[in-house]
């Protein structure tokens, strides 16, 4: 295995996780504001899932997002 490989692969796997996850988070709390199911001062709990099938991995990260 090639660490530098590795560590660039992983990098570019999060750097897309996370680019996509903040576009998706913003579209659904723009959307639950619109329609009122959000005021805007709440504080979102949130839960990401990481599985790799092979080596077996599952990670739940948890959170909160605060929107003031």
């Amino acid at each position: 295995m090639d660490d530098d490989v590795f560590n660039m692969q992983i990098r570019k796997f999060l750097k897309n996780v996370g680019v996509t996850s903040q576009r998706e988070i913003e579209i659904a709390v723009r959307e639950a504001l619109a329609d009122g199911r959000l005021k805007g001062d709440e504080q979102l709990n949130v839960k990401v899932t990481l599985v790799i099938d092979d080596p077996s991995l599952s990670k739940v990260i948890e959170g909160t997002i605060n929107l003031v």
